[in-house]
């Protein structure tokens, strides 16, 4: 999710456990406390969904590259680099 998503999308109170002494420090800096843990939570979400993917298509992706170290890339010789 995109931040412009995130900011579209409704939002649901939610009760977090943090740390106290990073909570105050942040507080002091003027971090949106709410919006940095969205944004850690949407990038925790990305990753786990690209390792999922990655390890979904494993089998598909080893064909692939297996295919290739022993024929090479199709259409290389049109190539212009």
């Amino acid at each position: 999710m995109q931040a412009s998503e995130a900011t579209k999308s409704i939002r649901k109170p939610t009760n977090l456990s943090l740390d106290s002494a990073l909570l105050k420090e942040a507080k002091v800096l003027g971090i949106n406390v709410s919006r940095s843990a969205e944004a850690g939570i949407a990038e925790a979400v990305k990753l786990h969904k690209q390792e999922s993917w990655l390890k979904d298509n494993a089998k598909a992706l080893a064909s692939s590259n297996a295919y290739i170290e022993a024929n090479g890339l199709p259409l290389a010789k049109h190539r212009q680099f």
